[in-house]
């Protein structure tokens, strides 16, 4: 089954077995606009791709979406219904410090199970794994309801931390196992774009769930906890026939056994001649490398996981200090804002963060070997915003709202170009282990970098939360700092990889002294820039 001959159709793939190891001078023979369209939308074919599957359903997206609403939304509590003693500080008699332990708790939780949950992705089914996860988050995000106490709070924000573990570096994984590495920086900036919606949305809809406070005898904050849980209780069961499973050569069909023969099949993502052509173009995908506990050790002590997860550490402090926190300063900057208004500032933040994704990560894919120079672009931005925020005169409150669209702006494409990076870098040099223990790492990790904002700035500074005129400009500063610790790690990352390189690792089960020169097509292509060629503008008629 499959060569390309010279009417450009597939016949004989699988009759060539070292083909599908080498695959040099068969990829040559395909047609790359032919292999483009397989992975990306056209408009103008009425064949399916890989993105018609994802972005038509929508499952990512939405799974997405609201587990970021349930893990984000304590911080709308804080300022819910203050007026009537009805926001979640008061209710509970919460201090300052047991809310911050409570933030602080969930990414402790996030940080130490976000790898074995990671791994376990790469053994079982990944879609009946991301539905557990999404079940499970749903389930803990409508318990919140029932809050009455603070030791019920810290209880529930860990235990969300533990269910939630492994969604996001299981997503990047998850890309990798229908996209080349290179081209996973948009779809995984697609797909960000849900938490800043949801960021955008919760804000907006919060003000909604404030006029219901009191309805059924529950107070705003607890009408939100429970309505976002049971929409993902929803989608959690829902997306057991709605995500694709793990790819299969063309021809062979998947064994279900143990407790899948009783959860429903989904189809395949690709189907006869575009199957063929993934087949080929993602051959490592179909036969990936089998693993072992040396295997991840050797990951774990590999020096270019550590410069992405300091480059990771301060662009997500910033980016969770200002969703948890972000009503809290605009609060600062006038405090006469009423909890409506401030839900309704709150959201641009996030709209800024999207309209940055959906510029920036679409251009570093092409330009692959700079993401450098794109996260520090987008970094320098934020603490231009910083700054704005925190140095522009008390005379002037919406200059120092300015300042956090910017800072917003800034945050979007540095989490995907973050993850991406780690991608190409890991899947080349440890094969699929190493693709889902960096980003469990690296996300997980480098998440400790919101434990160090909600725990021991912003709130958590009490000294720096005072109500006056320099109120949070301490914190600021210190995230500042922070984000200038990312830039120079990833100016490490990329000098490292010009004196170390990023040949594939000898040390992993499997290896041989040819899996260097192994790369199916898609790798190969990987080592030149796709540009700015073959763009709508650059097309002969």
């Amino acid at each position: 089954m499959a060569d390309i001959d010279g009417d450009g159709k597939i016949v004989g793939l699988r009759e060539h077995p070292e083909e599908n190891r080498v695959g040099e001078a068969a990829q040559d023979d395909v047609d790359i606009a032919r292999i483009e369209k397989v992975y990306r939308h056209v408009l103008s074919s009425n064949e399916f791709s890989v993105d018609d599957h994802f972005l038509t359903k929508l499952a990512f997206w939405s799974l997405y979406f609201l587990c970021s609403a349930i893990r984000s939304n304590i911080g709308l509590a804080q300022t819910m219904n203050i007026a009537s003693g009805h926001n979640l500080m008061q209710r509970l008699n919460l201090t300052a410090k047991q809310t911050s332990t409570a933030l602080a708790l969930f990414y402790v939780a996030y940080v130490v199970f976000n790898l074995p949950s990671s791994l376990v992705m790469t053994r079982l089914s990944p879609r009946v794994w991301m539905a557990r996860i999404v079940f499970a988050v749903g389930l803990i995000g409508a318990c919140f309801a029932a809050v009455q106490a603070a030791w019920s709070l810290l209880f529930l924000r860990f235990l969300l931390g533990v269910v939630i573990a492994g969604l996001w570096p299981g997503m990047s994984y998850y890309l990798t196992l229908f996209y080349p590495p290179s081209r996973t920086g948009q779809r995984i900036g697609y797909y960000f774009t849900a938490s800043q919606v949801s960021a955008a949305v919760v804000g907006l809809v919060s003000a909604g769930f404030q006029k219901m406070d009191g309805l059924g005898g529950l107070v705003g904050f607890q009408w939100m906890f429970l309505l976002w849980g049971l929409c993902a209780i929803v989608l959690g069961v829902i997306l057991l026939w709605w995500l694709p499973d793990r790819p299969l050569p063309p021809g062979e069909t998947r064994v279900r056994t143990g407790l899948l023969k009783w959860l429903p099949a989904v189809p395949p993502i690709l189907k006869g001649e575009d199957a063929e052509i993934h087949y080929r173009d993602l051959t490592r995908v179909y036969h990936p490398r089998p693993w072992n506990l040396k295997d991840l050790l050797h990951v774990l002590i590999d020096w270019r996981l550590w410069p992405l997860v300091i480059m990771y550490f301060g662009v997500v402090g910033v980016g969770f200090g200002v969703q948890l926190y972000g009503t809290v300063i605009i609060s600062g900057i006038d405090p006469t804002f009423s909890g409506i208004t401030l839900s309704l500032l709150f959201a641009p933040i996030w709209i800024m963060d999207l309209i940055a994704i959906l510029i920036v990560t679409p251009i570093s894919d092409r330009f692959h070997h700079h993401r450098a120079l794109f996260f520090s672009a987008a970094v320098c931005i934020q603490i231009a915003g910083l700054l704005t925020t925190t140095f522009a005169p008390r005379s002037q409150p919406w200059a120092r709202y300015g300042g956090l669209l910017m800072v917003g702006f800034g945050l979007g494409p540095t989490v995907p170009i973050c993850m991406t990076w780690g991608n190409e870098i890991f899947q080349r040099r440890h094969g699929e282990v190493g693709v889902a223990a960096a980003a469990a790492l690296i996300s997980g990790l480098g998440n400790l970098g919101t434990v160090v904002t909600t725990y021991a700035l912003y709130t958590g500074w009490p000294e720096d939360a005072k109500r006056g005129p320099h109120r949070y400009r301490k914190s600021n500063l210190t995230m500042i700092g922070i984000l200038c610790l990312s830039i120079l790690s990833s100016v490490v990352m990329t000098v490292g990889l010009k004196i170390a390189g990023n040949k594939p690792s000898k040390k992993i089960s499997g290896s041989s002294d040819t899996d260097d020169e192994f790369q199916d097509g898609a790798a190969r292509r990987e080592l030149h820039q796709r540009g700015f060629g073959k763009m709508w503008w650059s097309k002969s008629n």
